[in-house]
């Protein structure tokens, strides 16, 4: 089963608030409308995640836009699994899915992303996160310069 957990409906609906607000502070335009009767009935049935090929087309259309928004991998461009290592150093990948990742679909990519993030094990989450972080701080102009 691909799933697209409740989390990635959430962060499409809070794209298309933010690119096509409302024009009334009550109604919904379409896409937003149509990712709201999903995430809703998520709710209703207590669940995590909808199979990707149950989504309807204006919902699933609304996704992919928001999908499209998003970095397509999570390479950091320090590839262990070059060196022989079953699951990447540098973005938590398995070598299989740094190998198939061309050819998944949006929806197991999504998965993909978020067990690595869940995971928070690789370089992308943590070493290279906190450098940048860093740099942010020591960047001229910033308050804890």
């Amino acid at each position: 089963m691909t799933g697209i957990h409740i989390t990635d409906i959430e962060s499409a609906i809070n794209h298309w608030r933010m690119h096509a607000p409302s024009p009334d502070g009550v109604s919904l335009p379409a896409p937003t409308r149509a990712l709201a009767e999903v995430y809703a009935l998520l709710v209703y049935h207590r669940a995590t995640q909808v199979e990707a090929s149950s989504m309807p087309p204006a919902a699933m259309d609304a996704w992919l836009t928001w999908y499209h928004s998003t970095p397509d991998t999570p390479c950091i461009a320090i590839c262990s699994t070059s060196q022989g290592d079953a699951v990447c150093k540098g973005c938590g990948r398995s070598f299989e899915e740094v190998q198939h990742w061309p050819q998944l679909e949006p929806a197991h990519k999504r998965m993909v992303w978020r067990r690595i993030a869940q995971e928070g094990t690789a370089w992308r989450f943590n070493r290279y996160a906190e450098r940048a972080a860093e740099r942010i701080q020591q960047a001229p102009g910033s308050a804890q310069a």
